[in-house]
């Protein structure tokens, strides 16, 4: 299969980009090639002014059941210098893209998500999941870590205890202990899960373009800012956002449904 057709691609009229894992028979284990173009479709999306969110999600059963183990056992026999290399020209080029990308990001977890897998649901801004879906952060089973930034995201995400203890036991847990937990926002039933996703995606398209991405710069730069910086930061951002045509349109708009009736 070429790259094209493991990694799929659409944007529809609201704006909404869909990234679709399609190797549902390998449950979407990726390889570099998927990597790659994982990685070129997110720079895309990123450059696109006509894309305003971003969807991942995996076909057929699975949303990702990490990296391929057939392939990682061909590099099995590289020193460790190439296998961080790989890491830090491939994999870890998905998560930088992510955290510079200022347009919202939502993972629909339709099926299992071990792993790099679930990682890269985590570098998402938002997470839905399938009420019949398992996730777990699987490296400690094969007495690994994390190397692609779980440990990162994890703990920012559903505190230190809790991201220790799915470390440390590798335990796969349901989409009701997700949910509990805060590790994703909400749940669906697999048939529904992609028609709320989109519903979720579309909502957030049609809100004012510039404030949306003003929104996830300001609170992801704010988590290592002083408040004073950040304040600062914040003020910056909302006098620029009252020259925008969307801010007067909508001002205009809702003085026009209070002005009294002749």
């Amino acid at each position: 299969m070429t790259a094209e057709s493991l990694v799929l691609f659409n944007v529809d009229e609201h704006g909404v980009a869909t990234i679709t894992l399609n190797r549902p028979d390998k449950y979407n284990a990726f390889t570099k090639d998927m990597i790659v173009r994982w990685g070129a479709l997110l720079e895309q999306c990123e450059s696109d002014p006509k894309i305003r969110v971003v969807v991942l999600t995996g076909a057929g059963k699975a949303f990702c059941s990490g990296g391929d183990i057939s392939v990682q056992k061909e590099r099995a026999n590289n020193d460790a210098l190439e296998r961080k290399d790989f890491l830090w020209r491939h994999v870890h080029k998905i998560a930088f893209i992510m955290e510079r990308m200022d347009k919202p990001t939502i993972a629909a977890i339709n099926g299992t998500a071990r792993g790099a897998g679930l990682d890269m649901a985590l570098m998402c801004d938002l997470r839905l999941m399938a009420d019949s879906a398992m996730v777990a952060e699987s490296y400690i089973n094969v007495g690994l870590i994390a190397g692609d930034g779980g440990t990162y995201y994890l703990p920012r995400i559903i505190g230190t205890p809790r991201a220790l203890e799915l470390f440390w036991t590798g335990r796969a847990i349901g989409a009701e202990e997700a949910l509990r937990i805060g590790l994703v926002n909400n749940v669906a039933a697999p048939d529904q899960l992609m028609a709320a996703t989109y519903e979720l995606a579309r909502a957030i398209a049609s809100q004012p373009f510039e404030a949306v991405r003003a929104y996830k710069r300001s609170v992801y730069q704010g988590l290592s800012m002083p408040l004073a910086a950040h304040l600062d930061m914040v003020s910056s951002h909302t006098s620029i956002l009252r020259d925008t045509p969307d801010h007067r349109a909508r001002v205009a708009a809702f003085l026009e449904r209070k002005r009294p009736a002749k």
